[in-house]
């Protein structure tokens, strides 16, 4: 109200999202500066997740305009998930900064007795399923071949498109098999994972809330759950290129 030109912000996916719903607001550009535990937006938007300091220059640099999504008019900036990542996020003990421990640590729970697949509706202006998922994540933009996108990276950020991934409740060697990441390219139609793409999603439960993770961070939600696109809203800052 005084008359930034700019925001700012140094954290990780979640407090990023948080003065992005302002800088949408205001229309003002946003500088990302990475400084928590996994900084995938940061990365994604081309800047060294590793180097804070660096991303300050940022603040003199160029526009690049990306998308943001949207789950119940809250903003996120990478993606949504449900089910088994959900649930590691919401038990702090879990937390790590590393990506192979992140994955390593799906696999014993995924594989257990006690894994406790949610019903989901999932429905689109073209279609509608229900599947039994043991993870669903929604992500702003494509992760590629990643069959666990929320250890993956984007090659695009203004593609105009949710993705929803689902993994579902299928035997334990197919299910090994997506955990280790056997799913390529394409993977959409391998045995066990589903893979959508639209601007709008409505995703339905039988339950009265869900544990999510939105960029990250543990959320309760309540369904339906509305996500939608937003294209080439977020007027985001780099740094100039250099010779």
């Amino acid at each position: 109200e005084a008359g930034a030109t700019v925001l700012g912000a140094a954290g990780g996916d979640g407090s990023l999202a948080a003065v992005v719903e302002v800088a949408l607001e205001r229309d003002l550009p946003f500088a990302c500066v990475p400084f928590g535990t996994r900084n995938h937006f940061a990365g994604d938007l081309g800047l060294d997740p590793d180097d804070p300091l660096g991303a300050l220059a940022a603040f003199e640099g160029e526009e690049r305009l990306v998308d943001v999504g949207s789950v119940n008019g809250r903003v996120f900036l990478n993606n949504v998930s449900l089910g088994l990542y959900a649930s590691f996020v919401h038990d702090p003990s879990r937390k790590t900064r590393n990506r192979l421990v992140a994955a390593l640590r799906l696999i014993p729970a995924a594989l257990g007795r006690g894994r406790r697949p949610l019903a989901l509706s999932f429905e689109t202006d073209e279609k509608r399923e229900e599947r039994l998922a043991l993870l669903a994540l929604v992500a702003s933009n494509d992760y590629g071949g990643d069959t666990f996108a929320e250890l993956g990276s984007r090659e695009r950020l203004d593609e105009g498109l949710l993705h929803l991934y689902v993994v579902e409740a299928v035997g334990r060697w197919t299910l090994l098999a997506l955990l280790a990441g056997a799913a390529v390219r394409g993977s959409a139609e391998a045995k066990g994972l589903v893979e959508w793409a639209s601007p709008r999603l409505t995703v339905e439960s039988n339950r009265a809330r869900l544990h999510a993770a939105v960029d990250g961070e543990p959320v309760v939600l309540e369904p339906p759950l509305e996500l939608e696109i937003r294209p080439r809203a977020l007027r985001a800052l780099v740094p100039r290129a250099r010779a």
